[in-house]
C-alpha cells in the first residue's frame, strides 16, 4: 500500500456516498426507512467486496473472485474506522456552550434517568443471555455480553472503533458482531419507531398539528451566513474549516495525553496487581473530554463564539460517514454465519428491552411530554442519535415539547459514560478482569439504582401527570 493507493481509497468513499444518494433520490423503499447514505454506501460496497460478490463468484471466477473492491482498497479501509471515530467524538461538544449543572438537570433529569437505566440494562439483558444461553450453549466468549450495548447504544462507529479492543482481549469476531448489531438496530430502531409514533398519535399520547410536518436538519441560509462572519473575523488568514479541523486535532491531541497519563497512573497503582485496563481502552471517549475541556476553556475566556457549532456538525458528521461505510464495507460475513443463532438471539432480546423500557419506562419516569422525550432516547439506545432526533421531530415537528432541549443536555450526563464513552470502552477488559458474573452484578446494581432512584423522584410527578391528562 502506499500513499496513491490510499488517496485514491478515500475517494472511492466519496464516491459511494454520492452513488448512495442518487439510490435514495431514486428508491421510495430507502426514503421510507429513513436509511442513511452512509449505511447504503457501506452496504452495497460490502456486496460488491469479496464476502459476497466474491463468495458467489467462486475461485475460478478470475477477477470478481475478490469481488469488485481491491484488496489494496480494503486494507485502507480496515485502518479508517478507528482513526476516524476520535474525530468523531473530540467534536461532539465543541461549539456548544455547556451550562451550568443544576440548570441542564432540571431540564434533562428525567431523560439522564431514563436513558442511563436503558443503557446500563442493555449490559444487564447482554450478560445475563450469555450466562445462561450463549457461552453453556454456543460456546460464546464471555465479552459477548456487552454486545447490545456496544451495538446499540454504542452504533456503528462504538463498534468500529472498539475493533482493536476486541481482537486483543481474543474475541476478534465480537466486532463483527457488534457492527451487525448496530446494522439491526438502526433499522429496527426506525421502524419501530414510526409504528410506535403512529400508535402514540391514536392513543391520543401526542397531538401533529400537521402530518409529516418536519423540521429541517439543515439550515443552508444560516450556515451561509455564519461561514461568512468566521471569514471576516479570519481575513487573510486560515480557511474557518481548517481552523476547526486544528482545533478537533488539539482535542484528539489532549485525549492523547490524558490516555498515558491514566495508563501511567495504573502502571502506578491497581496494575501493579495485574488490573489493567486503560491499554484496552480506546482513544476516542478521552477525545471526546478533550473536546469538553476545550469547550470549557474558551467558554471561560469569553472566545465560544468563534467555534462555530455548524461546522463542527459538518466535521463529525464526514467523519462518521467515512466511518460508518468503512466498517460496513469490511465486515466479516462469516464471522456472523458461523455465530448465526447467537447474533439473533441477542438482537431480538436488545429490542425487547427497549421496547419495555419507552413503554412502561419511561411514562413512570418522565413526568411531562413523556412519548416525546422517551422516543428520542429509544431511537438512540438502538441506533444513533441520529435516530433519537428523527423520532422526535416526528412526533413533535415544532419542538413545543421541550424533548430536543433535554435530549441535547442529557447528552452531557450520558455520552461521557455509556453509548460510546468512558464505561463502554472500558467494558470488554473489565469483563476479561473481572468475570461476567460480577459484571453483571455491578451493572444490575448500577440500573437497579437509576431505575429507583427516578421511580422516588420523579415517578409522583409522573404518576401526577397521567392522572391528569
Amino acid at each position: 500500500m502506499n500513499l496513491r493507493q490510499a488517496f485514491f481509497s478515500i475517494l472511492l468513499i466519496g464516491f459511494l456516498l454520492l452513488a448512495a444518494q442518487l439510490l435514495r433520490a431514486r428508491i421510495r423503499l430507502l426514503r421510507r426507512l429513513f436509511l442513511p447514505g452512509s449505511i447504503i454506501a457501506g452496504t452495497a460496497a460490502l456486496l460488491l467486496g469479496p464476502e459476497v460478490l466474491g463468495t458467489l463468484a467462486g475461485e475460478g471466477a478470475g477477477v470478481a473472485a475478490d469481488g469488485l473492491v481491491p484488496k489494496a482498497v480494503l486494507e485502507v479501509w480496515q485502518g479508517l474506522p478507528g482513526l476516524l471515530i476520535n474525530v468523531v467524538f473530540a467534536a461532539l461538544f465543541l461549539g456548544k456552550a455547556i451550562p451550568g449543572m443544576r440548570e441542564m438537570w432540571y431540564r434533562a433529569g428525567p431523560q439522564v434517568v431514563f436513558g442511563q437505566t436503558l443503557a446500563w440494562g442493555q449490559y444487564v439483558v447482554g450478560l445475563t443471555l450469555t450466562l445462561l444461553v450463549l457461552t453453556p450453549f454456543f460456546g460464546m466468549n464471555a465479552m459477548a455480553g456487552a454486545l447490545i450495548e456496544i451495538g446499540f447504544e454504542g452504533g456503528h462507529g462504538t463498534a468500529a472503533g472498539m475493533a482493536a479492543s476486541f481482537a486483543e482481549l481474543g474475541f476478534a469476531e465480537g466486532a463483527d458482531l457488534a457492527l451487525g448489531l448496530a446494522t439491526v438496530g438502526i433499522v429496527g430502531g426506525v421502524l419501530f419507531g414510526v409504528v410506535l409514533v403512529n400508535w402514540a398519535v391514536r392513543r391520543g399520547h401526542i397531538a401533529l398539528s400537521e402530518e409529516g410536518d418536519v423540521v429541517p436538519v439543515a439550515d443552508p441560509a444560516g450556515e451561509r451566513a455564519e461561514l461568512d462572519r468566521l471569514r471576516e473575523e479570519n481575513a487573510e488568514s486560515t480557511e474557518p474549516l481548517s481552523l476547526h479541523i486544528g482545533i478537533v486535532a488539539v482535542a484528539i491531541g489532549l485525549g492523547w495525553l490524558l490516555h498515558k497519563l491514566l495508563i501511567g497512573l495504573e502502571a502506578l497503582s491497581w496494575g501493579r496487581g495485574g488490573l489493567q485496563l486503560m491499554n484496552h481502552v480506546p482513544l476516542f471517549p478521552l477525545a471526546m473530554l478533550g473536546g469538553v475541556l476545550i469547550q470549557l476553556l474558551v467558554d471561560r475566556f469569553g472566545w465560544g463564539h468563534h467555534i462555530s457549532r455548524r461546522l463542527m456538525n459538518r466535521i463529525s458528521g464526514a467523519a462518521l460517514d467515512f466511518t460508518i461505510v468503512t466498517a460496513l464495507a469490511t465486515l466479516s460475513l462469516s464471522a456472523i454465519g458461523e455465530h448465526l443463532l447467537p447474533f439473533l438471539l441477542l438482537a431480538v432480546a436488545g429490542s425487547i428491552w427497549c421496547l419495555f423500557c419507552v413503554l412502561v419506562l419511561a411514562p413512570r419516569l418522565i413526568p411531562y411530554n413523556w412519548f416525546e422525550r422517551g422516543i428520542g432516547d429509544f431511537g438512540q439506545s438502538m441506533g444513533v442519535t441520529t435516530t433519537g432526533l428523527l423520532l422526535m421531530r416526528m412526533s413533535d415537528p415544532h419542538n413545543r415539547s421541550g424533548a430536543l432541549e433535554s435530549f441535547g443536555y442529557k447528552q452531557l450526563f450520558f455520552e461521557p459514560i455509556v453509548g460510546g464513552g468512558l464505561f463502554t470502552a472500558a467494558s470488554l477488559p473489565l469483563i476479561v478482569a473481572l468475570g461476567p458474573v460480577a459484571m453483571l452484578v455491578f451493572t444490575a446494581a448500577v440500573a437497579g439504582g437509576w431505575l429507583v432512584f427516578g421511580l422516588w423522584y420523579f415517578g409522583p410527578l409522573a404518576r401526577a401527570e397521567r392522572r391528569r391528562a
